[in-house]
């Protein structure tokens, strides 16, 4: 009698092998010790597609929508196939007795497994696998300690539902909207909220309208202050004739220190990572996207076996992990954390408080840490040392006394005016000397006693600008996310929020990048900025569907069917509901936005054409009205006042460059656009001949525009 174990990966399936002693190749598994290990390819089964249910679903047509079957059917995924194929023999097979599912240890884990055992009908019993590295010492332990997979139930109802209700919503959203608008509209239940945060930050920019402003500050020798209003305690000075009235009745004058205020500031160690707080910081610090992080936390999980499960929502660890903290802290002690190991090695007792340890807040798994592993970092790539070093020095920083500084705020008075000077005092640098260097260390209070005579040596006055809001970088887009688009600065208030955020830790990287993807957002740089398609598809779909709040509660209810405090059947009937009511305000709402008609097929899955990004750039000011600006589409190049009746376009197939073996380009085009002229070089005539010439901008008898060549060909040679 057998038992077969099901991986996620080939990857994990080896290092389980390896434990378990199942060491004979087979097709598609590993065999041995009365074990049998195979492995998923990620995920080998999805839900079927709508002609599978019916022929008629093949065409879109709002008639048909919406489309709600009685039972979601699975299919095996035709790239993957061969492999399902030999999971399920292996199922079928009579020596099996048992199944342990091995997947990843969350809920997109318990989906895969799950999906696989459903389609191949099988009753087996089910034992789970649940652990939060790869070392050996831990697939050991977990073996020994095999939970029963009906206690895991729950988590697969609540990915089940993630699943269906993410088909239900994109499928018949997607089709509602694109039938009406005639241009391919993906609708997503945790996509388009997230699109929305953006949109809403890109209005508030939009509609900011700045206002000048002036400070003037005061030079007293051995310190500077800013000039304050003694009743509003503002800086700002609201024109430049009252700053330079000021400026001439303190400049050179003497004052004195009115009023020295110093208050006593301590700030608690952060807590311990989480899968988006990890994401946050990589973006801040090195610049990584969400996607970037995961990947490479993911391999330090699965290859190196450098840090514990990094798919989690959790900054805590379990009481059970307490006895190995010294082991992991020792591991880290040679290298640039030697210094703070020592110290945190000599004390009699790790200083353990429920902000590290607190099993309450601890569901699928605790806080990302290092493992017991001792790893060869000098073998990692950089990337893999960045995270790895986030990693290190957090874990390292939880167990460090607080920061504690005063704060000193001074108030400076010259003839009536006062000026504010605010400084630092460090008394205890704690957990803030693995963050900070030595000239960061350093005290900026001005040392000066109340009562004591200054004079004012020079004085500035520096012109200043309101700012619009700041758009969303990707650290910023995953707060928001984690919070249903609530951006919170204390940390023990986010953590009470995070249950009700718009998707998981999982997710959210590939959200972002599936919104860029299908041409609804741009990255510059660390920014992310909707496109005009993303703001129109925000302006005709329901608030119910864009609210970040809406999702945020779904996904609670999500979290509850998981802990098996939830009916799902209940969960998918509001999920049903909603869809009918999409799709009926899809067919009756009438805004007037009008999409650009994309070339058919171009934004499927890992399309560049899809309205991407090249949709934004603007490549010049337009020739004809000259009001537009000039954007890319997937055919041509046209005004941004093509609504209101400019005529102006390029087309990409233009048929007399097609004739001359050229296309126009985008270069070409900008040349065009901006300065009226290009130069094609190699330019091909139908004869054979090749020359380079000069290309005239020309507005046609047809209102359009096109090309012409500004002077006589002269082929050359071959």
């Amino acid at each position: 009698m057998k038992k077969l174990v099901i991986a996620e990966k080939p990857s994990v399936a080896r290092d389980i092998a390896k434990i378990l002693g199942a060491k004979t190749k087979g097709e598609g598994c590993l065999e041995g010790n009365g074990y049998i290990v195979t492995w998923a390819i990620g995920h080998l089964v999805a839900l079927c597609d709508p002609e599978e249910y019916d022929i008629k679903y093949k065409r879109w047509d709002m008639r048909t929508l919406p489309l709600l079957p009685e039972e979601m059917k699975l299919k095996p995924i035709k790239k993957t196939y061969q492999q399902y194929r030999i999971i399920k023999n292996l199922l079928a097979d009579p020596s099996v007795t048992s199944v342990i599912c091995a997947t990843d240890a969350g809920r997109e884990g318990e989906l895969i497994f799950r999906y696989i055992y459903n389609l191949a009908r099988c009753n087996k019993p089910i034992q789970r696998l649940w652990i939060s590295s790869l070392t050996d010492e831990a697939i050991r332990e977990g073996f020994e300690n095999l939970k029963d997979g009906q206690a895991f139930y729950p988590l697969y109802l609540s990915a089940k539902c993630r699943s269906e209700s993410d088909w239900l919503v994109g499928i018949n959203g997607t089709r509602a909207y694109t039938v009406k608008y005639k241009s391919l509209l993906t609708i997503g239940r945790v996509q388009t909220p997230t699109l929305a945060i953006l949109v809403k930050r890109e209005a508030e920019i939009e509609a900011f309208v700045p206002q000048n402003y002036w400070e003037l500050s005061g030079d007293f020798g051995s310190y500077k202050g800013i000039w304050i209003d003694r009743e509003t305690k503002e800086s700002r000075i609201d024109s430049r004739e009252k700053a330079e009235s000021l400026e001439k009745k303190v400049l050179k004058q003497e004052g004195f220190v009115r009023d020295i205020e110093s208050k006593k500031m301590v700030k608690k160690p952060p807590l311990l990572y989480d899968l988006t707080e990890l994401q946050r910081d990589a973006n801040k610090r090195y610049g990584y996207t969400a996607e970037r992080t995961l990947s490479i936390a993911q391999g330090l999980y699965e290859k190196r076996k450098a840090i514990t499960y990094p798919r989690t929502d959790s900054k805590y660890l379990s009481k059970d992990l307490v006895k190995g903290l010294g082991k992991k802290i020792e591991n880290l002690r040679e290298g640039q954390y030697k210094e703070f190991c020592e110290y945190l090695l000599k004390l009699e007792k790790l200083p353990i408080s429920k902000r590290i340890v607190d099993d309450s807040k601890v569901s699928d798994h605790h806080a990302i840490i290092p493992t017991d592993k001792k790893g060869d970092i000098s073998k990692f790539s950089q990337e893999e040392k960045n995270i790895f070093h986030l990693i290190a020095q957090r874990f390292l920083a939880v167990f460090f006394p607080d920061y504690i500084y005063n704060s000193t705020t001074v108030i400076t008075e010259v003839m009536e005016e006062w000026f504010k000077t605010t400084g630092q005092q460090v008394l205890q640098i704690g957990w803030q000397g693995l963050y900070r260097d030595e000239e960061e260390n350093k005290d900026n209070i001005p040392k000066v006693k109340k009562g004591q005579k200054v004079f004012v040596e020079e004085t500035n006055i520096e012109d200043k600008q309101t700012q619009p809001p700041k758009r969303y970088t990707e650290a910023a887009l995953l707060s928001a996310m984690e919070h249903a688009g609530k951006l919170v600065e204390d940390e023990e208030l986010r953590e009470q929020l995070k249950e009700s955020g718009i998707g998981t830790p999982a997710t959210r990287a590939s959200i972002i990048e599936r919104l860029i993807e299908v041409g609804y957002v741009v990255r510059e740089g660390k920014n992310l900025i909707p496109t005009e398609k993303g703001k129109n598809l925000i302006a005709i779909v329901p608030e119910e569907l864009s609210s970040p709040e809406m999702t945020g509660k779904w996904e609670r209810a999500l979290n509850r069917i998981a802990k098996g405090k939830m009916d799902e059947k209940k969960f998918m009937e509001g999920i049903e509901r909603f869809t009918a009511f999409l799709v009926k305000d899809a067919y009756e709402r009438n805004p007037k936005v009008i999409f650009e008609r994309e070339k058919k097929g171009t934004a499927k899955k890992g399309s560049k054409g899809a309205s991407t990004a090249a949709t934004q750039e603007k490549l010049g000011n337009c020739p004809a009205c000259k009001a537009g600006e000039i954007l890319e589409g997937s055919k041509n190049y046209y005004c941004s006042n093509y609504k209101q009746g400019c005529k102006f376009g390029l087309f990409k197939q233009d048929k007399l460059m097609a004739r001359y073996k050229k296309k126009m380009s985008k270069t070409i085009a900008k040349q065009l656009i901006q300065k009226g002229e290009a130069l094609l070089k190699g330019v091909v005539s139908p004869k054979g001949g090749k020359f380079d010439a000069k290309i005239k901008l020309k507005q046609l008898e047809t209102g359009y525009w096109g090309w012409t060549f500004d002077f006589e060909k002269k082929e050359k040679a071959d």
